[in-house]
Parts: C-alpha cells; sequence; structure tokens
C-alpha cells in the first residue's frame, strides 16, 4: 500500500469506527445527559494520557456549549486538587481500557463525597463502568494503527462521543447562537452577534442634503462623504436617501435636464434604518435581504446618528 492508501484506510477504519457506537447508544446516555443538566456544580472531566487529552477537549466543548466544565489529572488530586470538587459536581471520568490505575484510585474519593461519576470506556465490565453511576461504551473492533496498539479509532470514538453529550445537551438547554457568542466573545460568531451598529457606525463628515438641492451641488457632497451616498434632512429629521446609483440612473435618464434636479426627485423616502443597540448580525440580514450597502443609524425621535456600511460589518 502506498502512504496515502494506508491514510485513506484510516480514515475509513475511524468514520467505522464512530458509525459502529450508534447501536451502543443506550438509557445510559440519556441518563448521563440527565445527570449533567440537573448538574448544580461542574462537570470536572478526567483522564490519563490519551484519555486525558481526549477529555480536556470535551471539556472545553462542554464549557464553551452552556455547561460550567474543566479537565482535571487525576494525578494532581493527590497533590491538593481534591479542593475543587464538591457536593453538587459531576465527574466524567475516561480510560479506554476502564482498568487504568491512576484513574481507579481517584474513583473511591469520588464516591465517598456522593459525587455522581459518569464512565466512558471502551469495557462495559471494567471497575470504572462497574463504580459509575452511569457508563457510556465507547468501544471499538480496532484501532486504525496498522499494528492495532496506538490509540487512534478509541480516542476519536471518545471524543464523538464527549460532543454527543454536548450537543444534546445544547438541544436539551435551547441553547442559542446567542448563547454560544456569550462564550466565544473574540471570535467571529461572537462579534457578530455581541457588536452593535453603535459600536461600528460612522458618525463623522456624513454627507448631509436638503431635499431641495440641485444634483449637481450633491453629487460634491456624495463624492466628498466616500460612503456612496447623501442623506437628506430637514428639520433634523431624516428625509430621504440617494446613493450613487441613483445619481447615475438619474443621468441617463434626464441627461442635460440632469443639474435643473433636485434631490427630492430621486431620493428613496423609506431608507432602511436600525437602532444604535442593533447588532452587527441583525444589520448584515437587512443589507443582504434588501441589496443595499449602507444603514442609517437613528434614535427614537428618528434623528440621524451615524451610518454603519458593509465594510464595517467584515469583522
Amino acid at each position: 500500500m502506498t502512504t496515502r492508501e494506508y491514510a485513506i484506510q484510516c480514515i475509513k477504519d475511524e468514520a467505522q469506527a464512530v458509525l459502529d457506537m450508534i447501536p451502543q447508544l443506550d438509557d445510559n446516555f440519556d441518563k448521563a445527559v440527565e445527570l449533567i443538566y440537573d448538574c448544580h456544580g461542574k462537570v470536572i472531566v478526567t483522564g490519563v494520557g490519551k484519555s486525558g487529552h481526549i477529555g480536556a477537549k470535551i471539556a472545553a466543548t462542554l464549557a464553551s456549549t452552556g455547561t460550567p466544565s474543566f479537565f482535571i489529572n487525576p494525578l494532581d488530586v493527590y497533590h491538593g486538587d481534591l479542593g475543587v470538587m464538591s457536593k453538587g459536581d459531576v465527574v466524567l471520568a475516561i480510560s479506554n481500557s476502564g482498568q487504568t490505575d491512576e484513574l481507579l484510585r481517584f474513583i473511591p474519593m469520588v464516591l465517598h463525597m456522593e459525587i455522581p461519576i459518569i464512565g466512558m470506556s471502551g469495557n462495559p465490565t471494567s471497575l470504572l463502568a462497574k463504580y459509575s453511576t452511569c457508563h457510556l461504551n465507547v468501544a471499538v473492533k480496532k484501532e486504525a494503527c496498522p499494528l492495532n496498539l496506538a490509540p487512534t479509532s478509541s480516542t476519536t470514538a471518545t471524543l464523538v462521543m464527549g460532543d454527543a453529550l454536548a450537543v444534546a445537551l445544547m438541544e436539551k438547554r435551547h441553547f442559542r447562537p446567542q448563547d454560544f457568542a456569550q462564550f466565544h466573545p473574540g471570535g467571529e460568531l461572537g462579534k457578530r452577534l455581541l457588536t452593535t451598529a453603535q459600536d461600528v457606525m460612522i458618525t463623522e463628515k456624513l454627507p448631509i442634503l436638503s431635499p431641495d438641492m440641485h444634483l449637481g451641488d450633491a453629487i460634491i457632497l456624495v463624492s466628498k462623504g466616500k460612503l456612496g451616498l447623501g442623506i437628506a434632512i430637514v428639520d433634523g429629521q431624516i428625509a430621504g436617501l440617494i446613493t450613487d446609483g441613483d445619481i447615475r440612473r438619474a443621468m441617463e435618464r434626464w441627461q442635460a435636464e440632469f443639474f435643473d434636479r433636485t434631490v427630492a426627485d430621486i431620493m428613496t423616502r423609506t431608507p432602511k434604518k436600525v437602532s444604535p443597540q442593533a447588532k452587527i448580525s441583525e444589520v448584515q440580514k437587512i443589507m443582504n435581504q434588501n441589496k443595499i450597502h449602507n444603514v442609517l443609524v437613528v434614535n427614537e425621535q428618528n434623528q440621524l446618528l451615524g451610518v454603519v456600511d458593509r465594510y464595517a460589518c467584515v469583522l
């Protein structure tokens, strides 16, 4: 086999291992979801070696989707970290064999504190499974490793089971994009869902026009504004909006008479407007639905506060 063929076989083996887990899902999965959902404390994920690495990722996924969670190495428990655990917590203990000595020595402490344990292993008859409140079976027929030794399919299966828990809990909690954004304020989604029009609107040197201004004069102000638009204001209120496109179409239509025409002849009298508190995600939706490049930001009195253009929405 070529190196690429080995890679293809590895991907096939791991994909099949994941699919083979579906029949292994039983009432224990439902019980695990309920334990975490009803948890008034934290979900403490633990594991050793490769299981520990997978556990850290599962803890991070749970934490970012609304479940207070963190990872702890069972070896650290013997050196003072047991203090982070308290009644009301839930422990998610991971071991492919279910017989990992360092993990098993940690179990009696958890049981003594009357903290429920969700065991996750590939051995439903293991000691971990025996002492768990519920056990999630992540057994695989073989590793993708050609020697059937290196944790490959087994770690993938464990990771997927952790994702399945997180997704089930998201559905149970009715977790929304806005909730996700609060846990990811630095990410693209977080910025789109948390940033407001007020945060990105342009407020200086706005091209303000009057409805009776001749288009020849309006062109100069629109050009200086560099926003591709002009805003018609009457007595402090927004009366309309003209764009570069409106001006070009007016030139084609009226030609020599163009300079005798006024802003009122071509302006849109109901331009799209949003409040300062409107989320950028909402502004983007308005722009996309109406195929426009700018939205006006106004207060409750319909007074102009600023302009949000399409480039400001690219965070």
